[in-house]
């Protein structure tokens, strides 16, 4: 896959700051205060309309562009460790989607560790898939779509649906996902200096935080490299070439197809973490948004004109 070999600006310096701030945060409260500020790399898609909702307990938000597609919906998880991040966060960035796709999405604000730890995320992610399922929205017509931590819960939210008997999704977009939660990939070390944002240890702290004192760091529901993939629809993963968990995707991607799984895998040399977030403004974001964007549309089942970021 081939792509511009520099990193995005306004996606690398956000990561440099975040970087350098991170020790000097004086409690949680004051890293999530500073994290909100992700919502600046996105622009305004113009266009959209959003509503808050409550999804069967979980608070989320709409995000409706205009003339879309009611009866197609994009159900999003944001990332941020599980600990930081929301649906006003990611508002934008799936937004982008969704206007793009013609369809609406359900941004999903699930709880935060440590005060919620594993598996209140997945809990909430579940509950949030099947109240879309009981608002009429055939499970052919959603497809998943999160990043980093939010890509966690894109497969492991499918695994527990599937193994409750729900219906599954038509399709799944992790985007920068984290899935290994032993601090074990080789990217942890390889990759490391190239990443912006992450060390090894920060990436080992933070699933710490979301594992809590009774949560297994093997448990296929927080780990899906070590769950059982067979079955599930097909996904199309994204990831920087110098992410720290670069590896969680080429690994998931390989177990996955082992299964049987329908599996495309972007990986885009010299990129960031979850860089997609400057959609509209960088435009390697925007391709790669496009390229979510023209994969995902024919399985949802719309074949209207694309609208171009």
């Amino acid at each position: 896959m081939t792509t511009a070999s520099k990193p995005i600006d306004a996606v690398g310096q956000w990561w440099r700051t975040c970087a350098a701030a991170a020790s000097q945060h004086a409690s949680l409260e004051a890293a999530r205060d500073f994290n909100e500020g992700w919502a600046g790399l996105t622009p305004e898609p113009g266009g959209v309309d959003y509503t808050e909702v409550d999804a069967g307990g979980v608070s989320a938000l709409w995000a409706v562009p205009k003339k879309c597609a009611a009866d197609r919906v994009l159900l999003c998880f944001h990332g941020g460790g599980f600990f930081s991040g929301s649906m006003f966060t990611h508002r934008k960035l799936f937004a982008h989607f969704a206007k793009a796709i013609g369809c609406r999405a359900l941004v999903v604000q699930y709880r935060m560790a440590p005060e919620n730890p594993y598996p209140a995320q997945l809990d909430d992610a579940v509950n949030a898939y099947a109240w879309l399922l009981g608002q009429g929205i055939q499970a052919a017509h959603i497809a998943f779509a999160g990043d980093s931590a939010g890509g966690n819960l894109c497969i492991t939210t499918m695994l527990a649906a599937r193994d409750r008997g729900l219906p599954l999704p038509a399709a799944v977009m992790p985007i920068s996902p984290w899935y290994d939660m032993e601090g074990v990939m080789d990217s942890l070390d390889y990759n490391q200096g190239k990443d912006m944002l992450f060390t090894k240890e920060w990436v080992k702290a933070i699933a710490g935080m979301y594992l809590g004192a009774q949560g297994s760091p093997r448990d296929p529901y927080a780990n899906p490299l070590y769950a059982d993939l067979k079955g599930l629809p097909p996904m199309y993963i994204q990831v920087g070439g110098d992410e720290l968990l670069l590896d969680d995707s080429k690994v998931l991607a390989e177990r996955a197809r082992k299964a049987g799984v329908d599996v495309r895998i972007d990986i885009f040399p010299g990129m960031q973490h979850t860089f997609q977030m400057a959609v509209g403004r960088a435009p390697e974001s925007t391709d790669a948004v496009g390229r979510y964007v023209d994969w995902v549309k024919p399985r949802l089942g719309l074949t209207g004109e694309t609208i171009r970021l």
